[in-house]
């Protein structure tokens, strides 16, 4: 097995797959004084025997013989036998196996075929650093490159003569002597092992003298698979090549790939530095709207009885505590439930804080968070150059950017869409005015009375313009244009133009009823961006065995989604968003406001009870959408201008093309529609 590695758009391993954490190396990167060591201990004949020491034998019987400690008889060629294929597993032995002393004979005997297969293919270099390379080191460290990062911090190449004294002596027994769990131990091998080197002339008494005297000095760290940049991300990257890999033939975790992808880490930097700096702000403001109440209400503002209790049932605890005390004594669940102890929790001033809290107000503690999720993307290519899942992967891994929420005023880019395609132009006008129809409630099962309200609860009467009523984000406007067109047709163009999620045939569709994901909805807004050509999100864009072939690249399809005519007055109603007097994207102003050399549009949306909030910010280059709410849809603002997109969403793609466009490195995503 060996770890499949990322590397970013940019050139920068951003993070590795695996079960066994390997990373092979070639001979020549690795110190001498490591080969030294490892022959003098493990197999001081190795460059005189094929495979099978015969001396080394005869010795490790007569010490069973003579009951003295005994010698290992095994060589470096039989141990990576061992290593490499499963000669000490019942698959090996077979039936013979369960027949009392033949299942040691069997085994040892294939490990002696294998080794000698192994002596007559390849040469010595060879098999020491195959041995090398698949040896296991403990602590999750396969491989003698992953087992210096983990307890040195230091490079096969750079690791000096007394670590590898201590890696080698690990080899005997990597628990007892693991320098972490017992140190005295590990501190007598090294030494021992040192002691062997100048025995075979590999290290002059002089320097064993100094270097034995040297305390280990370790930088132990554990990688894991979430270790690294651009983790949501990296976990998107996973789902998204789930089915290459099993068409393919190829697991993530074992098949060593190269993947390159599409993430800037430079961009995806700005993105998560811009997504904390407006989240810290926008938890204090939810955390003062609410003061000392609980914010999980309903659509009537009422708070849910039973909320949290119901979260806690879901829990696996709750399950493992219902198991061990059984439904009859559920007062033992509660007390358990309600007990202090200590627990690690996401803080936005110290990153983490130790609290003594119960299980229970662990919980209310957590869902009193607001989430976001924010994606950036190339609209001519489909590449996702900066993505952020939420504010904390190490404790709310829910990717944000693949949920599915309503996306209120966001999705009016569809209704408004499919007009220009019926032959609208964003100078004609339809009236602001009150409407009222019946419709049929899924939930309720009877047909019932819409009557839709604009978001200040006023109707003008006016007659607009459809670009001022897309810029205001007049619902009644959206309404009357999405009976006019047809709902069907913009559910065709919305899937046309990106949006694969299912979407519901009802009127409210136009107010964005019917949940979709961020990912998807940029990249609709991608469409509009790249003339009407819609193309698929683009998450890797190439990938490389371990062989170096190169085995998958990313395509490169696009489609004209919509005329071009369409996508050409739809960049002009966006933009009027940030032009039109009360135009609800003007905000984004105060953020790339000295960048006029690029043009911008974009559109904000809220859902009804503030659950969601919504932005999409588009420029000819790069389109960044973001979303805000909490993490269950009862939990939100209430009726007010802090749950807005605009005060919510909006800034976080401000900040980030604030930081985008003032860095030169990224002058390619300046630009005019």
């Amino acid at each position: 097995a060996e770890a499949s590695e990322i590397y970013s758009a940019d050139g920068i391993m951003i993070g590795r797959f695996f079960n066994q954490n390997r990373q092979p190396v070639k001979y020549d990167e690795v110190n001498p004084d490591f080969w030294h060591a490892l022959i003098d201990t493990e197999d001081e004949r190795f460059y005189k025997h094929h495979g099978i020491d015969p001396i080394g034998l005869i010795g490790a019987a007569k010490d069973m013989v003579m009951h003295h400690d005994a010698r290992g008889a095994s060589t470096i060629t039989q141990q990576l036998a061992k290593n490499m294929f499963r000669v000490r597993t019942q698959y090996s032995t077979g039936l013979l196996g369960y027949i009392p002393g033949l299942r040691m004979l069997i085994m040892k005997s294939k490990e002696w075929i294998i080794a000698t297969k192994l002596e007559m293919m390849y040469d010595k270099k060879d098999i020491l650093i195959m041995y090398a390379n698949t040896v296991d080191f403990g602590s999750n460290a396969y491989g003698i490159k992953t087992a210096c990062k983990t307890y040195f911090n230091t490079t096969p190449k750079k690791m000096t003569t007394e670590q590898a004294a201590v890696l080698v002596g690990m080899l005997k027994a990597t628990s007892y002597y693991n320098p972490i769990a017992n140190p005295k131990n590990s501190l007598k091998r090294r030494n021992v092992v040192m002691d062997n080197m100048v025995t075979h002339g590999d290290m002059s008494r002089l320097t064993y003298d100094s270097l034995k005297e040297i305390p280990i000095k370790l930088q132990y760290s554990v990688e894991n698979t979430y270790d690294g940049q651009a983790t949501y991300f990296r976990e998107a990257v996973a789902n998204y090549l789930k089915d290459w890999c099993k068409q393919n033939g190829y697991d993530l975790y074992t098949s060593g790939l190269k993947i390159y992808t599409t993430v800037d880490t430079k961009m995806q930097k700005y993105a998560e530095e811009a997504a904390i700096k407006r989240m810290r702000i926008v938890q204090q403001n939810f955390k003062a709207h609410w003061g000392d109440r609980d914010p999980w209400v309903d659509e009537d503002g009422n708070v849910i009885p039973g909320f949290i209790e119901d979260k806690v049932q879901k829990l696996p605890e709750y399950n493992h505590l219902v198991e061990k005390y059984g439904n009859t004594n559920p007062d033992s669940v509660a007390i358990c439930l309600n007990k202090p102890h200590k627990v690690k929790l996401f803080d936005y001033k110290k990153g983490y804080i130790e609290k003594e809290m119960s299980t229970i107000d662990s919980l209310k503690y957590m869902v009193h968070f607001m989430h976001c999720g924010f994606v950036a993307m190339e609209p001519q290519t489909g590449y996702v150059k900066a993505w952020v899942g939420d504010i904390d992967f190490q404790t709310w891994k829910y990717d944000k950017v693949t949920s599915m929420r309503q996306p209120g005023s966001t999705f009016k880019l569809f209704v408004y869409t499919e007009a220009m395609n019926q032959g609208l132009t964003p100078c004609d006008k339809r009236r602001d005015e009150y409407i009222s129809m019946d419709v049929y409630d899924k939930i309720k099962k009877k047909v019932v009375t819409w009557t839709p309200s604009n978001a200040n609860g006023s109707f003008s009467g006016d007659s607009m313009p459809l670009k001022s009523a897309f810029a205001k984000s007049v619902n009644s406007v959206a309404v009357r244009l999405g009976q006019e067109v047809g709902i069907a047709n913009i559910i065709k163009t919305a899937h046309e133009m990106g949006i694969e999620s299912p979407l519901d045939d009802t009127p409210s569709l136009a107010l964005g009823s019917s949940d979709v994901n961020l990912l998807e909805l940029v990249n609709s807004y991608c469409c509009v961006a790249n003339n009407g050509k819609a193309h698929a999100p683009v998450l890797v864009t190439r990938i490389v065995d371990r062989d170096g072939n190169e085995v998958y690249t990313a395509p490169s399809e696009t489609h004209q989604a919509i005329p071009y005519k369409s996508a050409f007055l739809m960049q002009q109603m966006l933009q009027g968003g940030m032009r039109e007097p009360g135009g609800t994207s003007q905000p984004l102003w105060g953020y790339v406001g000295d960048y006029r050399d690029t043009e911008f549009g974009g559109k904000t949306g809220t859902s009804n009870n503030h659950s969601d909030a919504w932005f999409v910010g588009v420029s000819p280059n790069l389109v960044a959408g973001a979303w805000v709410g909490g993490e269950y849809r009862c939990i939100h603002f209430r009726t007010g201008a802090l749950g807005q997109g605009s005060r919510t969403a909006l800034p976080i793609c401000g900040y980030f093309f604030q930081s985008l466009l003032k860095d030169p490195h990224f002058k390619r995503y300046h630009g005019k529609f």
